[in-house]
């Protein structure tokens, strides 16, 4: 059933489309119709980019506090999808993608959805003053008695020749 459901969908919204630029064309002109598409346009690239940049720094912000971004990451995915829906040119995708900026909205989506989608994150430092415990345990430190560096004479780097003869730059 859903396999045949997506392509009706995916012909009718066109026609949909056009219906809803045939109806609003005759609400508001033709140039009214042209302004609210620009209009939609520019109002999905400029909360692509503020939204966009907000939700890297809460990403961040959650990261730095040993929390898995997953809530966040979905509702920064529904976002650029509202914004790329206030993009495409038309009406009825415009209003889907409005509603995809409402807090609530995006929220019920997620509880939803989140049963489905797995999050997996590894944090590990590598860097820093205070690495954490199990960091500690996998750091080997070694004395300088305790290991030594040969030249490796069959290396392409090494100078002189080796078993294959002569090796590069000679």
């Amino acid at each position: 059933m859903r396999n045949t459901l997506f392509p009706l969908v995916l012909l009718a919204l066109p026609l949909a489309e056009i219906a809803g630029f045939v109806i609003v064309g005759k609400w508001v002109g033709v140039f009214g119709t042209l302004g609210l598409i620009i209009l939609s346009g520019l109002v999905g690239t400029l909360l692509l980019r503020v939204q966009g940049l907000g939700v890297l720094r809460q990403v961040q912000a959650d990261s730095r506090l040993g929390r898995v971004p997953a809530e966040t990451i979905g509702h920064g995915a529904m976002m650029v999808v509202g914004a790329i829906l206030l993009i495409i040119p038309g009406f009825i995708t415009d209003i889907m993608g409005l509603i995809l900026f409402i807090p609530f909205i995006r929220s019920w989506i997620w509880k939803r959805m989140a049963q489905r989608i797995v999050v997996r994150s590894s944090f590990t430092q590598t860097s820093g003053a205070n690495p954490s415990p199990t960091m500690r345990e996998q750091v080997i430190d070694l004395k300088d008695n305790e290991y030594e560096r040969k030249p490796n004479p069959s290396s392409p780097w090494s100078s002189g020749s080796g078993p294959d003869g002569p090796k590069l730059g000679s």
